[in-house]
């Protein structure tokens, strides 16, 4: 059964507390695992969460600050120490391959996996496959940072009516999704005839930014969003100074943008109430609102 959803592994920025840990971000899509900045511990809340190494496909990492890549080795490590048969893909900042390197081998292990490695170097796709396509968007923090967007390719929903109208059935609806159209008694079924258009499904993970023209690029119509608001607007003027968004900025972004599930994460330690987070961004979000907790499971919402 195909499951699409997001498990939270960590919502703390910089500094951990006794209830957030470090960033860590498991997107479960249909066959396909994408994890996203794992800070220190995402190895444990991986266990927490009832997950396993062999969950994860695709490793992303927006940017090189602790807080986004501690969790690296031990997630490494443990690919090779649970024998991981798949390929994972790491994708990260071109320019910070030195430090990818000293994650991947921070310690002595034996390695088994096969983990390849694909720096981002510019906007655009970095990957594509039976998900979609998987792009980066150049952002705006103190160090080379990028936000990824997953876009699944639009499809057709086929309409039990209509194929029974047209006498379509059986292996022959195979044959038609697959072909666009079959001859049946003589008459030539196309698949318009009995299908209708369905969009495919958007994520977005917009992490450390200001503002900047990747953020609605990255956002536009996403059913779901993980965006960062590591500040309160009553400290907006910190939030410009080192590179963040606040949760109303995250919202206003996310409305104008018009996503459907927004997750608000990375808070700064300074904060103990999550719910200030929901107030201020209920004033200008109106869709699905999430404010992330530790081991949170979000689901992608249902297709529109």
């Amino acid at each position: 059964m195909s499951v699409r959803e997001l498990v939270v592994l960590g919502t703390a920025s910089q500094v951990p507390t006794r209830t957030r840990n470090h960033n860590g971000y498991l997107l479960r899509w249909d066959g396909e695992g994408f994890l996203f900045d794992p800070g220190d511990g995402s190895q444990r809340q991986l266990a927490f969460a009832g997950l396993a190494a062999s969950d994860v496909t695709r490793l992303c990492l927006t940017h090189f600050h602790g807080d986004h890549c501690l969790g690296v080795p031990g997630v490494v490590q443990r690919l090779s120490l649970d024998r991981v048969r798949h390929p994972v893909y790491a994708h990260y900042p071109d320019s910070g391959r030195e430090y990818f390197a000293r994650l991947r081998y921070a310690s002595v292990y034996h390695e088994a996996a096969d983990l390849r490695e694909e720096p981002v170097t510019a906007d655009g796709a970095v990957a594509t496959g039976a998900f979609g396509t998987l792009s980066a968007r150049r952002l705006d923090h103190g160090v080379e940072s990028y936000g990824y967007r997953i876009v699944e390719p639009d499809g057709r929903r086929m309409l039990p009516d209509r194929l029974a109208e047209y006498g379509v059935t059986g292996p022959r609806i195979r044959q038609l999704q697959a072909d666009g159209r079959i001859v049946l008694d003589g008459r030539t079924v196309t698949v318009e005839e009995v299908s209708e258009h369905r969009p495919g499904q958007r994520f977005a993970f917009v992490m450390d930014t200001r503002l900047c023209d990747a953020v609605p690029a990255l956002l536009d119509g996403a059913d779901l969003a993980v965006v960062e608001s590591t500040f309160l607007d009553a400290d907006a003027d910190l939030a410009a100074a080192y590179g963040h968004l606040t949760a109303a900025q995250a919202a206003r972004a996310a409305a104008d943008a018009g996503v459907r599930t927004l997750v608000l994460t990375h808070f700064s330690q300074r904060y103990d109430d999550p719910t200030a987070f929901a107030t201020e961004a209920a004033r200008y979000f109106d869709g699905t609102l999430v404010v992330a907790a530790d081991l949170d499971r979000v689901p992608v919402p249902p297709r529109r």
